[in-house]
């Protein structure tokens, strides 16, 4: 076994030997694999390992059919067969929402030059003639979905690496990993000890016991899933064809042929947890005792649908474990408080994204960034608030609730609240309806039942649309007040702070006390990893504003630049809280509560001071994502409560109240804002999205010579702003949400990044990126998956020139 290593993995699972794979491949040779038993032992080898390339989300889709492609072609380059079968995929539309959501994979499928679309019922009758077809609105068929054997795809990754010079070791039981001083680590094992640039925890079901080992808590817990094979069925038999897999998940489970037979699924209500105090060590090819019993509904609506199931023998049953995160997607990328430590965990459809996640593995290891924005799957994305009461609750709902819709824009309760300010029992009594945001709850609009849940049930507009509505025209009108406490804040204070700033981003940074800058965030490949507001507050002291969901992640690159040892950075994200307080009536609002002058001339835009709003000291910015005359008031957390009644009381006067996230959203897209995860993503160059004017190259910054690169070359796509046609949404009863292609003449020409309606100004507007069209052009917006007229503006529909925003 070898002593030295580039990178050792930990886990001999598909997922383990796909990373291995691709790290060969990308150049690295001098890669170990640890597998504590035999490959496949865990949850791999009792897979169903169904294969699928739609996704809701775009990126997703991406990697599942780069890992459907990659089967055929490993077979070929390995020799060892993956057990591939592609009969293709029925998907069945039983709901009005189910329709729409498959209508938009259909022009997701077409924008991406994919297969999936719509068939009739007499296509669908051929292609499967065991199913009945009655009560089906709406029938898509995958040509290329199926299954593979699991066993034979972690084979062929795992001959695949060998032959390009990994080494893999069996029953060899990983028993520590030790950091050392400059970022390598040293895993111990019975059979010797291998110091490694990086370690990869793909363990699996024994991720939660590996990650112990560095010191870190992952936020998984596993579950029994059963499924079962049938007796072999008369009319299979007689086909000389393999059947399509069936995927009517308004029924909740999963039906595909299996040898002469059918293999039907199903994530039960009535599910369990396994393994809640951790995962045996002695655990490996076992299973559990079956219980049908529990999954009885999903069996009897899969016989309903297809009648033969209900005269079949039952030849046998899995019931094993699987290991989920809080929102069923992998716990993937860099440990951030960690150095070279990679986490790939928690994976449901392992077959449907193995190749795609090792790939992703493969480029954040050796490049330093994978190529596409994965920050849905991102480790960064939960942090110690996902206790374990509240990973048992989510994980618990999303094994129960597999196969329902996740809607734009739906909130669910299970496991809330996690995270309150102090402000909440006084925002609930207003009638907010809360979400979830990095763990904190925060109003998303008002006006609801004191206590009421979030209730969005489609991709159509919903009850609240007219809530938000109220919240966006009172604030334009007169005056709103936004809690702006999950937004994330950092101090960096000491006689190298500014320095240490100007090293990491990318625009010049104030020197002026009071003066603020907007400022991106580069990536390694050069494109946008945040955008921040920095602000001067004192000499040597700064704050700097950025996104509340992204902290973890952006922890990474603060941690690439060595911080002076007479500096300090801080979170203040828990110790802060805030309020945006904007619209044409906002200064005469706050000059009711303060000594201090808000006067243009006193306090103009982009500056900052320190000041007492109704005996509370905040830090007032003069900025505001409404695109509206603002200031943002940043205080001590236990100042919150008494700082927003102060403000409710003064806003009594102006009609002003308060104003949710989903009216911010509104808001920020009728001025054409950005916003990071939607618009700016490291996917995207600074030119792209408007962000070049405030890359200031002839200074040193973080990732400089990735921007430059990337400055040197033309747009590939650019960021516009859309209307739609008012008789198409009106029509439809639906606005753009994000991810819907956009289309002129037929030809795919760009998709949805962030969409909703205006209500100020009275039109359906959509953020988006397109290619080769111009402002004016008249183009097909694909929402719920049917076109809608739109045209690109040149300017954006409110206040174009900014004046409101500076007045």
């Amino acid at each position: 076994m070898r002593t030295h290593a580039q990178a050792v993995v930990i886990g001999g699972g598909v997922i383990g030997c796909s990373i291995l794979y691709h790290l060969t491949k990308a150049g690295w040779s001098d890669v170990v694999l640890l597998e504590r038993d035999e490959l496949t032992s865990g949850s791999t080898w009792h897979a169903a390992a169904n294969i699928h390339g739609l996704h809701d989300n775009n990126n997703i889709t991406r990697i599942q059919n780069y890992t459907m492609d990659l089967y055929n072609a490993l077979e070929e380059e390995t020799g060892q067969s993956c057990g591939v079968y592609q009969p293709g995929s029925l998907y069945l539309a039983q709901t009005e929402a189910r329709e729409h959501q498959l209508r938009l994979q259909a022009a997701k499928a077409k924008y991406y030059g994919l297969k999936f679309h719509e068939i009739d019922r007499a296509e669908a009758e051929a292609l499967h003639p065991l199913v009945d077809y009655d009560g089906v609105r709406c029938i898509m068929f995958e040509p290329s979905g199926g299954n593979v054997d699991p066993s034979g795809v972690t084979n062929a990754y795992a001959t695949g690496a060998r032959q390009n010079g990994a080494e893999i070791h069996r029953f060899c039981p990983v028993t520590a990993t030790e950091p050392q001083p400059d970022g390598s680590w040293i895993v111990r094992t019975p059979k010797g000890d291998i110091h490694t640039q990086w370690v990869v925890n793909a363990a699996g079901l024994w991720g939660r016991e590996v990650a112990a080992m560095a010191g870190i808590c992952l936020p998984l817990q596993p579950t029994e899933h059963q499924y079962f094979v049938t007796e072999t069925i008369a009319e299979i038999a007689a086909l000389d064809r393999r059947l399509p897999s069936v995927a009517d998940r308004d029924g909740e489970y999963y039906l595909r042929q299996e040898g002469k037979g059918l293999l039907i699924g199903a994530y039960e209500r009535d599910m369990r947890f396994w393994a809640e105090g951790g995962t045996p060590q002695d655990f490996g090819h076992e299973l559990f005792a079956d219980d049908l019993d529990r999954i009885e509904e999903n069996m009897m609506r899969a016989i309903d649908r297809v009648p033969a199931v209900g005269a079949a023998g039952i030849k046998r049953v899995i019931n094993g474990p699987m290991i989920w995160s809080p929102d069923a997607n992998v716990l993937f990328g860099p440990v951030p408080e960690l150095r070279n430590y990679f986490c790939c965990n928690g994976i449901i459809p392992g077959f449907s994204q193995s190749g795609g996640m090792g790939l992703l593995a493969a480029d954040w290891i050796t490049t330093g960034e994978p190529r596409y924005d994965m920050f849905v799957w991102d480790v960064a994305r939960f942090g110690d608030w996902a206790d374990a009461a509240f990973i048992k609750a989510r994980v618990g709902d999303q094994y129960a609730h597999r196969f329902k819709i996740h809607f734009p824009n739906e909130e669910r309760a299970a496991g809330r609240p996690a995270r309150k300010r102090p402000a909440y029992d006084l925002q609930r009594g207003l009638g907010a309806v809360f979400g979830l945001n990095a763990g904190w709850e925060h109003p998303l609009y008002f006006g609801a039942e004191p206590g009421a849940a979030d209730r969005t049930e489609g991709f159509t507009r919903q009850d609240w649309w007219q809530n938000v509505g109220a919240e966006c025209r009172m604030l334009r009108d007169r005056a709103g007040i936004i809690d702006i406490s999950n937004f994330a804040k950092y101090r960096c204070h000491g006689p190298g702070a500014h320095d240490w700033l100007e090293a990491v981003f990318a625009n010049n940074i104030p020197e002026a006390v009071g003066r603020s800058c907007l400022t991106p965030l580069i990536g390694t490949r050069g494109g946008i990893a945040g955008d921040f507001t920095v602000t001067c507050v004192a000499e040597n002291d700064y704050w700097i504003i950025g996104s509340g969901m992204a902290e973890r992640y952006h922890m990474r690159f603060f941690g690439q630049v060595p911080l002076p040892g007479d500096t300090q950075f801080e979170s203040l994200t828990g110790a802060v809280c805030g309020f945006n307080v904007a619209g044409p009536s906002a200064r005469a609002m706050l000059q009711q509560l303060t000594n201090t002058s808000l006067d243009t001339s006193d306090f103009p835009f982009m500056r900052s001071r320190r000041i007492d709003i109704a005996g509370v000291e905040t830090l007032a910015l003069r900025v505001s994502f409404t695109g509206d005359l603002g200031w943002e008031l940043h205080c001590a957390e236990a100042d919150q409560a008494r700082l927003l009644e102060a403000l409710l009381d003064a806003g009594r006067a102006h009609d002003a109240g308060c104003v949710g996230s989903r009216a911010l959203m509104s808001l920020r897209i009728e001025k054409g804002y950005g916003s990071w995860g939607r618009e700016y993503s490291p996917e995207y160059w600074p030119q792209e999205v408007g962000l070049d004017r405030l890359c200031k190259t002839d200074k040193p910054f973080l990732n400089r010579d990735a921007a430059l690169r990337v400055l040197q070359e033309p747009p590939r796509e650019r960021l516009v702003l859309l209307s739609l046609d008012p008789q198409d949404t009106d029509a439809s009863n639906a606005d753009a949400t994000g991810g819907e292609p956009i289309f002129l003449d037929g030809r795919g020409v760009g998709r949805v990044t962030s969409g909703a309606y205006g209500y100020s100004v009275g039109q359906s507007l959509a953020l988006g990126f397109v290619k080769d069209v111009d402002a004016g052009t008249e183009v097909e917006v694909m929402v719920l998956g049917r076109p809608h007229r739109a045209k690109i503006l040149s300017a954006p529909p409110f206040d174009p020139e900014g004046r409101r925003l500076r007045a």
